[in-house]
């Protein structure tokens, strides 16, 4: 297998585990179940909040950069053209499919931040990785210091579960841009930097140790550095302020919670490069890989098709963590063996081959 198959192979394997991350998280938030349970168990859930989704946005940025690459070094204004027009139609049909889950009471959805990464990825096309870098570190510090100009809360209810006036103008630009789940300050920053790694020689194999020990390295550091500073500003801010400052949960998403974000996220990466090249024969690594494959499909199909078999079930609002876990579980196998079937009678996902056909 050539180095570049590898390496896309790779990234559909990480999109897999976040896919895998997302649903765990996901069915513990729908089910309310984030305090109960045994502590271990609490802890290890504990570990994708933010994490897997963050993944899944910096593997769309590097996805696009792929995907562009042609257009970009050839500077043809007709690929230029086509690529943008590709990414236009695939933001309007993200929006479209966000919207629709949002509409069936879906408020964790991220498609719908998606379709403003796709546009904006369609004006970066052939803008230079510098400028890049500093429209990613712009997004940053503007993030951070909108948590301190602003009032994170404003529209959610005390348990951070029910958006008022989110139907409004005010309250869906509000939601889309600083407060909701994966707003676009600061989570354009993890597909910008995406964007910035796809185009760089980052993840072919020569580079491959360096990027996990860097990577695995910024996260201890950057969660040492939340820890230190929290304990430090907590005595004179709080210690309710101070996490809100320099924590590194997604909600409030600080400047520290993107960096170890996408730190981790380039470590799980690495390692999903390492494991594919030994393992690429392996029928559990093919059917990862085509589980990330089908990752949009899977995406609206454990709202859509898993919640909605827990809400039938009367499991959705009676679901302990307990239960949550071992149902996202099952939920992700039996993704894997239909990713596996299915792949072996069509080349994309079902919603992927809609996607398809209309843009």
């Amino acid at each position: 297998m050539s180095q570049s198959k590898t390496r896309i192979t790779a990234l559909d394997f990480a999109r897999a585990l976040a896919i895998f991350g997302m649903i765990l998280v996901n069915y513990k938030l729908a089910m309310q179940a984030e305090h109960s349970g045994p502590g271990w168990l609490q802890s290890i859930a504990g570990l994708f909040e933010g994490r897997a989704s963050a993944l899944f946005v910096v593997l769309a940025g590097i996805g696009v950069a792929l995907m562009t690459s042609k257009a970009r070094n050839s500077m043809n204004g007709e690929l230029i053209r086509q690529s943008r027009n590709s990414l236009y139609k695939r933001a309007a049909f993200l929006f479209i499919a966000g919207v629709l889950l949002l509409l069936m009471g879906w408020s964790a959805d991220i498609l719908h931040y998606y379709a403003v990464f796709m546009l904006v990825a369609a004006v970066l096309i052939t803008v230079s990785d510098n400028k890049i870098l500093g429209l990613f570190s712009m997004i940053l510090v503007a993030s951070q210091l909108f948590l301190v100009m602003f009032d994170y809360t404003k529209g959610w209810n005390l348990s951070f579960k029910d958006y008022t006036g989110f139907w409004t103008i005010e309250g869906f630009i509000r939601n889309l841009l600083f407060n909701g789940f994966h707003p676009i300050f600061p989570w354009l920053s993890f597909f910008l930097i995406g964007m910035w790694i796809g185009r760089k020689r980052w993840l072919n194999k020569e580079n491959r140790s360096k990027v996990l020990l860097y990577s695995l390295s910024g996260t201890v550091v950057f969660e040492s550095l939340s820890f230190f500073l929290i304990k430090w500003a907590s005595p004179g801010l709080g210690n309710e302020a101070a996490h809100y400052l320099f924590g590194t949960k997604p909600m409030p998403p600080t400047m520290l919670y993107v960096l170890s974000g996408i730190c981790s996220a380039m470590a799980v990466i690495a390692i999903c490069l390492y494991v594919v090249d030994k393992f690429e024969q392996s029928v559990l690594t093919q059917a990862l890989i085509s589980t990330g494959q089908l990752s949009l499909s899977h995406y609206i199909g454990h709202v859509v098709i898993g919640l909605g078999m827990l809400n039938i079930t009367g499991y959705l609002e009676n679901g302990g963590l307990v239960f949550a876990m071992a149902y996202g579980c099952l939920y992700f196998l039996m993704a894997i063996i239909f990713s596996h079937m299915w792949r072996k009678w069509m080349t994309r996902g079902p919603i992927e081959l809609l996607m398809r056909k209309l843009c």
